[in-house]
């Protein structure tokens, strides 16, 4: 049993956990968490290191002035908070206003936020906030545009694990901020058999029912297929969802005419935009892309001091 210490420490451990901020879907929770804390004080430190030479040797440390964040292209933006959090780690009297919400859409020359404060917490902090900003809202901007492909369709659109290391919670929530779906968080939170697997084990209908006996019966088992024998293999082992891993459009045809609903069906390897519409009309429900992350550019955002 927990005594009162271990309730408090099993709290932190929760508040910092990624996949327990996610399921929860608490936005404030999230860019409150501790993980985000440590990604904005380590994105600092590698910046400013021992000090910002130019900006100590040149700026009064009591001088104040504004700086306005202003998108460069239209965007959907996602990491506003984050931003706010980089100035307001460095001065904790900064004000910092912001004009768009998280999943808003921005023009190019939009006022995205207005930052009031000492100038040298703005000049500090300016590259590591636009660096997170720029980064997220380039996902989300990018899953909007791919989430637009399918609108109307049952198919859902999910991210991978193909993420930047150390910014995965970040990222997951971009995706999110855009119209896509997360897929797992990591390895620990969901069960699916890949083709290493497989070869390791020996066999699609081996692994499946081997880990069936060893997880939880309330855990959904995913099993990662290449051909109709796979797909008929899974079947037969009770898979809740089986993923078409790089099947031409008619294999996939015909793998969601043979599982017929019996199972949730992923598609999954090398989609891009382009082949959204014809996968969804497949009738597969789920299609998964780490081009969403791994494969989105940066957006142009700025920050002028007036």
């Amino acid at each position: 049993m927990f005594n009162a210490q271990g309730l408090l420490q099993y709290s932190k451990l929760e508040s910092s956990n990624p996949s327990t901020l996610l399921s929860i879907g608490r936005k404030d929770r999230l860019m409150e968490s501790v993980v985000i804390q440590r990604l904005i004080r380590d994105a600092l430190s590698e910046d400013i290191g021992s000090g910002d030479i130019t900006t100590d040797n040149l700026i009064d440390p009591d001088q104040t002035g504004e700086g306005l964040i202003i998108a460069k292209q239209p965007l959907v933006l996602a990491g506003i908070d984050i931003a706010r959090q980089v100035f307001t780690h460095l001065d904790s009297e900064i004000e910092f206003q912001s004009e768009l919400k998280d999943s808003h859409k921005a023009a190019n020359g939009d006022i995205l936020a207005r930052v009031h404060g000492r100038l040298a917490a703005l000049l500090k902090g300016e590259r590591t906030a636009l660096n997170f900003l720029q980064r997220l809202s380039g996902i989300a901007t990018q899953v909007a545009d791919h989430a637009q492909a399918i609108q109307g369709k049952s198919a859902r659109l999910v991210d991978t694990r193909k993420t930047t290391p150390g910014w995965r919670v970040l990222e997951k929530y971009a995706v999110r901020v855009g119209g896509g779906v997360n897929h797992r968080m990591g390895l620990y939170d969901g069960v699916l058999i890949k083709d290493n697997h497989i070869a390791a084990v020996g066999g699609v209908a081996k692994a499946i029912n081997h880990i069936r006996k060893r997880v939880s019966h309330l855990m959904k088992i995913e099993v990662e297929v290449t051909n109709r024998e796979e797909v008929s293999q899974a079947l037969a082992a009770g898979a809740d969802v089986i993923m078409l891993d790089n099947m031409a459009l008619p294999e996939i045809r015909e793998a969601v005419a043979l599982i017929d609903r019996a199972a949730l069906v992923e598609v999954s390897g090398n989609v891009t935009r382009a082949d959204l519409l014809e996968l969804a009309d497949t009738g597969v429900d789920i299609i998964s892309m780490g081009l969403l992350t791994h494969g989105a550019r940066a957006v142009d955002i700025s920050m002028r001091i007036t």
